[in-house]
């Protein structure tokens, strides 16, 4: 269900991904976790966020790569 107060986020939108992903799975994942998260599992996390709008055609690498290093920055930012 889509929280109609947040804006729609696409695979552009890194940081904003990277937090809602932190906001759902806090402290479950640290650094190291974080960075060994297949792109599989990564890209399904991601199509499942309330709020992302994108295609599963769309991901690239690339984004899932920015969308970790985010995660991880989010991650540092809340220890």
């Amino acid at each position: 269900m889509r929280n109609s107060y947040e804006p729609p986020m696409h695979w552009n939108d890194h940081e904003d991904i990277a937090m809602a992903l932190y906001e759902k799975f806090g402290d479950e994942f640290d650094e190291s976790k974080i960075y060994r998260i297949r792109f599989t599992d990564l890209l399904e996390w991601v199509l499942s966020l309330d709020n992302f709008e994108g295609k599963r055609e769309q991901a690239n690498e690339g984004h899932l790569e920015q969308i970790q290093a985010k995660w991880v920055y989010e991650w540092r930012d809340n220890q």
